[in-house]
């Protein structure tokens, strides 16, 4: 298997070469370029093809919520991974309307670092019980409007699974089902509902009314 190619946008020096350091402790991954505002991070996404971005939200220019806004219209399939040292919900947030796939704070140790941004890398990134509660809250006060789903009775089921933060290989086990299953059917609702990660999937969920 191929390394996943990672693009590191930071303004601060130091914090590229402390990402580059933990990255470096798995072959699973290979920094690419390194950006130090969101313009920058944008032209190299062109440049240098990254599978993952790990891209930093206060930055001098262009910032990293809207460098993720360009890229991702411009490159839907590249993963971002918004880094930063604030815990405010509502960067998290915008972040996700921006289109990212998720969202780590500086100061976690190495091995979660490691092991959430795997979990991106194939797609199986669970959505934690306290974010999930967030999005609650937030989505709660936009007066959802449960409609008809063009879903089958199997795909709602694996998306009720999702939104409760349950991984691929957790659905298969619940449903009895293997994980490339689960990974197929997957693909066949985000290709349906023409949505992009669990997060967006777990807030159509909630909209549904499918999760309490």
């Amino acid at each position: 298997m191929q390394p996943i190619r990672v693009l590191i946008a930071d303004d601060h020096q130091h914090a590229r070469e402390g990402i580059r350091e933990i990255l470096k402790s798995d072959p699973f991954f290979e920094v690419v370029a390194e950006a130090w505002n969101g313009y920058e991070a944008f032209t190299y996404t062109g440049k240098f093809m990254p599978d993952l971005i790990l891209m930093d939200i206060n930055m001098p220019d262009m910032s990293g919520h809207e460098a993720t806004r360009l890229i991702k219209n411009e490159y839907p399939y590249v993963k971002i991974i918004m880094v930063t040292i604030s815990d405010d919900i509502a960067d998290l947030f915008e972040a996700i309307k921006k289109g990212a796939q998720g969202y780590l704070l500086k100061n976690l140790s190495p091995d979660v670092w490691i092991e959430y941004l795997r979990a991106v890398s194939i797609d199986e990134a669970p959505l934690s019980k306290e974010l999930a509660v967030h999005m609650l809250r937030e989505f709660s006060t936009r007066m959802p409007m449960p409609g008809h789903s063009p879903l089958t009775s199997r795909e709602q089921e694996i998306l009720k699974q999702v939104a409760k933060g349950k991984t691929n290989r957790e659905i298969s086990k619940d449903l009895v089902i293997s994980e490339n299953t689960v990974k197929n059917h997957l693909k066949h609702i985000m290709k349906k509902l023409h949505l992009e990660n669990r997060v967006q999937l777990t807030r159509y969920a909630c909209d549904q009314g499918w999760v309490k």
